[in-house]
């Protein structure tokens, strides 16, 4: 007692709270309930029961060091009952060689979704060529229980060697869900999407809308980093345009009060999640059922061994806990 009682004098000198780092959303309610036990988290969410609201957003494949990553990724899907959405998988479409990096299912099991994912162009490339059987085959040779469309014009159009878009995303999207069975999750790539995209989007009988939002990992920001001098200062501009995760919320929350015809009912708040505090604010402002998805930090920790992982998402899952015991939101 008498050291914490000299790191409490010492310490306290330091830690003087300042209103630049108040965090205004929150009332504190200190009074009402116990310190929260091993907290009933779960959701019922994309048809199965997740243990925790938290998913593992698209990541990485095709390298053996990413294989590494998506290891780890699938046992913290497993042990705490997570949702999984893999990186791009448009290489299973015309090989096996990394079936591996991407065969996750055994390690996660049965109980927690996990969705495969390709990008808008090759869904378009799969209509235009008669080979959506490709896709279907990919996912069901995964286990996967659906797709994960990635939409990301900004980024084709960046990169260096992209792919064209010959027709609108939703447009493509409307044919996909028109010729196959396969559950489809929506996603932007770090950009979000506006209030007439989301309109749209949710009015498709998507099994949730992933925001990517800007805020967090930008891809349009890769492909400039990844393009000749030029072209980095001549299109940087658009690398700073797009949607905040909470300006999505509050756009889907005048969507599903103003229509009767939404059809899309989940949400994955993901793009700029910096913590559990970030994901709480958002499931709770959200009108749809939620839950919150990261992945540069899942990223940060996975490329470690699995203790660094496991040891970010059980304090991910503690101050979940706390916040849903002690804050509400301002209104």
């Amino acid at each position: 007692m008498e050291k914490r009682k000299k790191d409490h004098i010492d310490l306290a000198l330091n830690s003087q709270s300042s209103g630049i780092e108040h965090d205004d959303r929150f009332n504190y309610e200190p009074m009402l309930r116990r310190h929260p036990k091993e907290g009933d988290l779960s959701i019922e969410f994309l048809g199965k029961r997740m243990k925790n609201p938290i998913w593992i957003s698209s990541m990485t494949g095709g390298t053996e060091y990413a294989k590494i990553i998506n290891t780890n990724l699938a046992k913290a899907s497993n042990e705490f009952g997570l949702g999984m959405g893999l990186g791009s998988c448009r290489a299973l479409l015309e090989s096996d060689e990394y079936l591996s990096h991407f065969d996750l299912r055994n390690i996660i099991g049965d109980d927690y979704p996990f969705y495969a994912n390709l990008g808008i162009s090759q869904v378009e490339q799969a209509i235009e060529q008669n080979k959506i059987q490709q896709i279907v085959d990919m996912v069901n040779k995964l286990k996967a229980d659906g797709l994960v469309i990635h939409v990301n014009p900004i980024q084709e159009w960046l990169q260096p060697e992209g792919d064209v878009l010959l027709k609108s995303p939703v447009e493509t999207i409307k044919e996909f869900l028109d010729q196959t069975q396969l559950k489809v999750i929506v996603k932007e790539v770090g950009q979000g999407f506006g209030p007439e995209s989301l309109k749209a989007l949710l009015k498709l009988p998507l099994e949730a809308l992933e925001l990517g939002a800007y805020g967090g990992t930008n891809f349009s920001k890769v492909e400039l980093k990844r393009s000749m001098p030029i072209v980095q200062e001549m299109l940087e501009p658009f690398s700073k345009v797009g949607n905040s995760a909470e300006q999505m919320i509050d756009d889907i929350n005048l969507i599903v009060s103003d229509s009767s015809d939404v059809l899309c009912k989940q949400v994955i708040i993901s793009g700029g999640i910096r913590s559990f505090l970030d994901g709480y604010y958002l499931m709770q402002k959200s009108q749809l059922p939620s839950i919150y998805g990261q992945a540069s930090t899942m990223l940060r920790y996975a490329r470690e061994d699995y203790e660094k992982l496991r040891e970010y998402i059980q304090y991910q899952i503690k101050g979940l806990q706390m916040a849903y015991t002690y804050l509400t939101l301002k209104m």
